[in-house]
């Protein structure tokens, strides 16, 4: 989810999110230029010792847990700096509980000189990681407008802005553009606003159908970014300092649902679609 340089994140506003499935037992923690190659650039590595630090299996309640989630509330800066169509709420139309999913629902109505409503999650204030594996099984919404989003700012953002705190896009997807999921990473030297961002993008069939597991192995080292265990991408630490990359600090999680935007309404947005909705079935950090 791209933003402008030194967008400030709005007001956070907490609520609570069901699943009738079994949740995992948490753990305590022990404590350039772009490229888009056609194969990743680093080897998987795989970790076995990490081990779960913090879930949300959305298995309890009808609304998000206000012990772990926060809300962006109103339209942002400049359509939260993307010129997106949509304004933000905590309403149980646009973000509540079922059948053991979180649903974030966007819709065709009118609120705040907006012609369309969603929900924006993020556990900004609530929890915050450096280094892990982040999971979130998800099914994606599909139409011309629709613009999803798993992805992580930097903690620092309210005194460092943006990109300087730093952005890792786990998942993006535009529905002018079906069953095409993007991965990137944004700094300082290497973001969207330049051209520079490091990116790639990759088709994964029935993202709209079926829940898939959205993947992204994070160290001091790489970012790594796969779907249902299969490597698509690799960002690099290319030793240039944190302007190239700030990812040795804490980031946030957000999962929010677009409509319109630099991204997600190139073609316009198709009002026959709506009501249109993300389904993540569970959200799990290791480390």
């Amino acid at each position: 989810m791209r933003l402008l340089p030194f967008t400030v994140v709005i007001t956070i506003l907490s609520f609570s999110f069901c699943a009738q499935k079994e949740a995992p037992t948490v753990s305590t923690p022990i404590t350039n230029t772009p490229t888009t190659p056609a194969v990743p650039t680093t080897p998987v590595v795989v970790d076995t010792t990490k081990k779960l630090v913090w879930s949300d299996e959305f298995d309890s309640g009808t609304r998000p847990d206000t012990s772990k989630w926060a809300y962006n509330i109103g339209t942002g800066s400049n359509g939260w700096g993307n010129n997106e169509a949509q304004y933000y709420t905590s309403d149980s139309t646009n973000a509540r509980i079922e059948n053991g999913n979180l649903i974030i629902e966007a819709r065709k109505e009118s609120k705040g000189g907006k012609s369309y409503t969603s929900a924006r999650l993020l556990t900004q204030g609530k929890k915050a990681w450096t280094y892990g594996r982040f999971e979130i099984r998800a099914k994606l919404p599909k139409g011309i407008g629709s613009w999803p989003a798993i992805w992580m700012l930097g903690s620092n953002i309210s005194t460092a802005g943006w990109p300087l705190c730093g952005e890792i896009d786990i998942m993006e997807h535009v529905g002018s553009e079906q069953d095409v999921i993007n991965f990137s990473t944004h700094s300082k030297l290497l973001n969207w606003t330049l051209g520079t961002q490091r990116t790639y993008k990759t088709t994964v069939d029935n993202v709209s159908t079926g829940f898939h597991v959205y993947k992204m192995e994070w160290t001091k080292d790489w970012i790594q970014f796969f779907v249902d265990d299969k490597l698509y991408y690799t960002s690099n630490n290319d030793g240039r300092g944190r302007d190239s990359y700030p990812f040795v600090d804490d980031q946030f999680l957000l999962l929010n649902l677009a409509v319109g935007g630099n991204m997600g309404g190139t073609k316009g947005i198709d009002d026959a679609i709506f009501p249109i909705k993300m389904e993540v079935d569970y959200v799990r950090v290791y480390q």
